[in-house]
């Protein structure tokens, strides 16, 4: 489980470059189900033991591809064999599961978003072991990012019987994924170095990307394969201080070369100003630190106090018995689904996912936006989904750009991993 949010003091950022480890490349995170076969038979074993006969059903491959995979990802150590869980009293050779090794690695995920970093321990299976948040810091990108990876390394040394193998970082803006920098305009950063600032902190190989592509890849990686599901194309709309959408072919998240799109500007017909000087754009009305400005403006919340900031879930509690508050939630929602109408009858995919606590936050607020998501599509009933995630979005976008090169090509990700340590 994910800690409770944390009063961690952060770390002071180092001028002093030589107590760094020299910066690696950059690692591209791959938003994809590989066919790699290692890949595919690692994948088998992230939910529990697995026999090898079953695992060659469930991923297509032939029982002897799939005993050559097992002994290689068993010298890794990687996967791990579980010989007391053999039936006893068989005759002739035992059948012997196999199961990802969740004890001796993990990988840490990192979400930078606009107000709130999570940093996040994962283990091979994805399972989250734990984690901390932290407020993101406002002091230029140089510095942030400093704070920011060596908070994440304190985290690292608390952890000390687990040896971690990749650092994944997941955030909003223009990321150029091979070379690791991120233009990120709301939090004022231009190229920033995300991949060569965390590499040399944590000495650790690094894979930075898109935060909603990485939400939509977990979906793809870090749920359980739907035996009866159609392949096809899925759209991921993410909302909350930040809105995003990904797109997913054929198991394979769409990564633009120059970056993903924008919806932030997208108009929505509210009166709310945005920072570019027009009404109405999409993030500036939804976003969670403009919605509580404006239910304080109204009336709605008390005038925070100078030490507290007011929080959404101020809001949601109001709703309770305020209807004033509830009004305002209301039209969130139903700007939120006519917005998603919108986009879906663009791109008219097999399936929608909804994530991000703009959407899952306030649940009587689900069913107005599923109701006008449907009055305002033009096309046939969708599959409109709210991501398997809830309010862990953030996590899981961490946690997979952290896993996705074991999960894509496990054995080169683990010779690299263990290579530049």
């Amino acid at each position: 489980m994910v800690s409770s949010p944390a009063t961690t003091r952060p770390h002071s950022p180092v001028s002093a470059t030589a107590r760094l480890a020299p910066a690696r490349p950059a690692v591209p995170p791959e938003l994809r189900v590989a066919d790699n076969p290692a890949a595919a038979v690692l994948r088998s074993a992230t939910r529990g033991p697995i026999f090898r006969d079953i695992a060659a059903q469930t991923t297509g491959l032939s029982i002897a591809t799939v005993n050559r995979q097992v002994s290689a990802l068993l010298s890794t150590g990687l996967l791990r064999e579980r010989p007391d869980l053999t039936a006893s009293g068989a005759v002739g050779r035992p059948r012997l599961p196999f199961e990802v090794d969740t004890d001796t690695f993990m990988t840490l995920g990192v979400h930078i978003g606009f107000t709130v970093t999570r940093i996040i321990a994962a283990d091979l299976s994805g399972r989250i072991l734990g984690g901390l948040e932290i407020a993101t810091p406002q002091t230029g990108q140089d510095a942030a990012l400093t704070i920011v990876a060596r908070s994440a390394k304190a985290f690292l040394d608390r952890l000390p019987r687990r040896r971690p193998l990749w650092t994944g970082v997941a955030l909003a803006g223009r990321v150029d994924a091979a070379a690791g920098v991120v233009d990120h305009p709301r939090l004022g950063w231009t190229a920033a170095p995300v991949a060569a600032v965390f590499s040399a902190v944590l000495d650790l190989p690094v894979s930075v990307s898109a935060h909603v592509e990485a939400m939509a890849a977990a979906e793809l990686l870090l749920t359980p394969r739907d035996p009866d599901a159609r392949p096809g194309s899925s759209l991921y709309i993410y909302a909350r201080e930040t809105a995003g959408v990904a797109v997913t072919l054929h198991d394979r998240v769409h990564t633009p070369a120059n970056g993903p799109g924008s919806i932030t500007h997208l108009p929505t017909g509210s009166e709310v100003e945005c920072r570019c000087g027009r009404r109405g754009c999409l993030e500036a009305t939804i976003g969670e630190r403009e919605l509580l400005s404006r239910a304080v403006r109204q009336g709605i919340l008390p005038k925070p106090e100078a030490a507290r900031r007011a929080r959404i879930t101020d809001l949601y509690r109001t709703a309770d018995t305020d209807a004033a508050a509830r009004d305002l939630l209301i039209e969130r929602a139903e700007i939120l689904g006519r917005t998603a109408a919108l986009i879906r009858d663009m791109f008219n995919p097999d399936r929608v996912i909804l994530g991000g606590q703009a959407f899952t936050g306030y649940r009587p607020g689900i069913d107005r936006v599923a109701a006008a998501f449907t009055r305002n599509t033009e096309l046939p009933d969708a599959d409109l989904r709210i991501s398997r995630f809830g309010g862990r979005v953030q996590e899981s976008a961490a946690a997979v750009t952290s896993l996705s090169v074991f999960y894509a090509d496990p054995i080169s990700a683990i010779r690299r991993a263990i290579r530049t340590r």
